[in-house]
């Protein structure tokens, strides 16, 4: 009895310990870059994370940024448009050129942290879009930034 006992109780320990451990590294904190830098955190080695900032090189995290005509500050409120046109989304930062973004999955509810920087003197949006958990994502970080960009091209032909 007493064998069992504590085999269940450092059982239980170690679990606590795991627990303790992924609660800690699941949620990086997100660096606020200023938008006068025009730069975003690099992306982390895993394969959830696109940015347009990475190394062209770089297939598994490159993605082409957004580029737009007219002001930046027309770009940016259509940007804020689309992303208020989005499923659990919520607008963390909203600067003149720089912009935090969460995208919170519906099942399992994990969140996205996603960054826009606005350059208008290249009229380009650059952003990282990166889960704060996990390892891969399946793609989901690649495919809402190319809905994005393409809701942000519809929504400027209209």
């Amino acid at each position: 009895m007493f064998a069992f006992s504590k085999t269940l109780l450092m059982s239980a320990g170690l679990l606590s310990a795991m627990a303790l451990t992924a609660c800690a590294a699941a949620t990086p904190a997100v660096v606020e870059q200023s938008a006068v830098t025009r730069t975003l955190p690099p992306c982390p080695d895993s394969p959830n994370c696109v940015s347009t900032q990475a190394l062209r090189e770089d297939a598994q995290h490159y993605i082409e940024p957004i580029t737009y005509t007219g002001s930046a500050a027309d770009a940016r409120r259509r940007l804020l448009d689309v992303i208020a046109a989005m499923p659990r989304t919520k607008i963390v930062t909203d600067e003149e050129t720089y912009i935090h973004a969460t995208f919170t999955s519906l099942i399992f509810r994990f969140v996205d942290d996603v960054q826009f920087v606005i350059d208008d003197a290249t009229k380009t949006i650059h952003f990282r879009s990166a889960s704060r958990v996990g390892y891969g994502d399946m793609g989901v970080n690649r495919k809402r930034m190319e809905e994005i960009r393409t809701r942000f091209n519809q929504a400027a032909s209209a």
